[in-house]
């Protein structure tokens, strides 16, 4: 009771302070907001607007009641630690008392855990300019609201607070973001044709056949570009990179300058990064969350991959899908069993992805089931082979990053490049 009367205290004076820095400093506000691919898509805008202007975005996946005010104080989370809240309170006085330097623009992601939850941070923070990512049939956190419908009411509603000058960027290719109308400009980004800021001939990119990166051309109106991003895989990063980029020429970049600054792009971590595996395999370390469509696309970018050896899925409970849990993570097995030679699932529901894709043609012998993150490494460090290519993916409270480091060909790195690396969450 005490820990969460502290916490409400210190939401609401982070909140007020927030509020007043805004008012003082007037920064253009870009909010992030979709149910799959926010992070990524909040860190690809930065990079496109950051070699331009004096810009700011939320760490990590900052996007709570308590991460937004502190994105706008530029604050660290202070975790248990009250010596560092109260610093992170010292820090947004002084901003508002002094004539400090600040961010012409704040790239902020929002999140919806629970009802209400960005309606909440929306009755203070009005943004200039949203990016829209996608909104899949069944999204993540739908076990806490009455629908999938809902959970979209409440990712969608950022673009209705837009004003008339305004601007929405939003996913071409998702028919729920393309449905949005907001006030203002708006300018799509995608691969289909109608898309404004398009990218064509999307392809993995590969080092002595195994995958190094990604790779695609990118038009807008007459102008064109190429993109190369290395140490990530998949379409998911593609379309983080075309929000950036759209970004960048709404606010009046070529896109030629936009997108040379992704030679230097550093994706979130846990988010289809490549990390070199035991016995010169490679990871695909997508440990940060998993949702049917995110664990979809992983195994479409699976399927495609160069490689010496195997393709290994390691695919972990996906939570809070409620009573949408038993038929999707089926429905993922049916995909697995074409995308995969070897199937290793983690945790209880995910058993229904290995019953599934057994059912559906993958041999008894290639599959494995355990029973949490800490029993995958065991079972394959000793089977790994030189040229496997393997997946890690899972949601967050299944810990993935813990089979990522056991097979990691330099565990020390972890802290480097691993999710959920901070004191607080080894300690859980």
């Amino acid at each position: 009771m005490l820990k969460n009367l502290a916490r409400r205290i210190i939401v609401r004076v982070l909140m007020y302070e927030a509020k007043a820095i805004l008012k003082k400093y007037r920064p253009k506000i870009i909010i992030v907001t979709g149910s799959v691919g926010k992070t990524s898509a909040k860190d690809a805008v930065y990079t496109a607007l950051s070699s331009s202007f004096f810009i700011r975005k939320s760490e990590k996946s900052f996007n709570s009641d308590i991460g937004v005010p502190l994105t706008v104080i530029g604050a660290p989370s202070g975790w248990m630690n009250p010596i560092q809240w109260l610093r992170n309170i010292v820090d947004g006085a002084s901003l508002i008392f002094l004539s400090l330097p600040y961010p012409k623009y704040l790239v902020i992601e929002v999140g919806a855990d629970r009802p209400g939850d960005i309606s909440r941070t929306l009755s203070w923070l009005t943004p200039d300019m949203v990016v829209a990512t996608r909104f899949p049939d069944v999204p993540v956190h739908v076990e806490f609201y009455a629908s999938p419908e809902a959970v979209f009411k409440e990712e969608s509603a950022p673009a209705l607070w837009l004003p008339d000058s305004g601007t929405l960027i939003y996913n071409a290719d998702d028919f729920r973001a393309s449905a949005l109308v907001p006030r203002g400009k708006r300018i799509s980004f995608g691969f289909g044709k109608d898309a404004d800021v398009k990218a064509t001939r999307f392809h993995t990119l590969s080092k002595n056949k195994m995958p190094a990166g990604i790779s695609f051309d990118v038009s807008y109106k007459a102008e064109r570009a190429h993109v190369s991003v290395s140490g990530i895989l998949g379409k998911t990063h593609a379309y983080a990179v075309l929000a950036g980029l759209a970004a960048g020429v709404a606010e009046g970049m070529p896109v030629t300058l936009a997108a040379s600054a992704f030679l230097k792009h550093v994706p979130p971590a846990g988010r289809m990064r490549l990390i070199a595996g035991i016995k010169n395999s490679v990871l695909i370390d997508d440990s940060y969350n998993a949702s049917p469509v995110a664990t979809e696309e992983a195994l479409q970018a699976l399927t495609d991959v160069p490689r010496r050896g195997r393709r290994i899925a390691v695919l972990a409970d996906m939570l809070e899908l409620g009573s949408f849990s038993v038929a999707e993570h089926r429905r993922i097995g049916v995909l697995a069993a074409r995308s995969c030679d070897v199937l290793i699932t983690a945790g209880v529901r995910a058993r229904g992805i290995a019953d599934s894709a057994r059912e559906n043609g993958m041999p008894e012998e290639s599959t494995h089931e355990c029973e949490n993150s800490i029993g995958v490494g065991a079972y394959l460090t000793p089977i790994i082979q030189a040229g496997d290519v393997i997946l890690i993916k899972g949601s967050q409270s299944m810990r993935m990053e813990y089979a990522v480091r056991e097979l990691m060909a330099e565990p020390e790195k972890a802290g480097e490049l691993l999710v959920r690396q901070d004191t607080e969450w080894q300690n859980r």
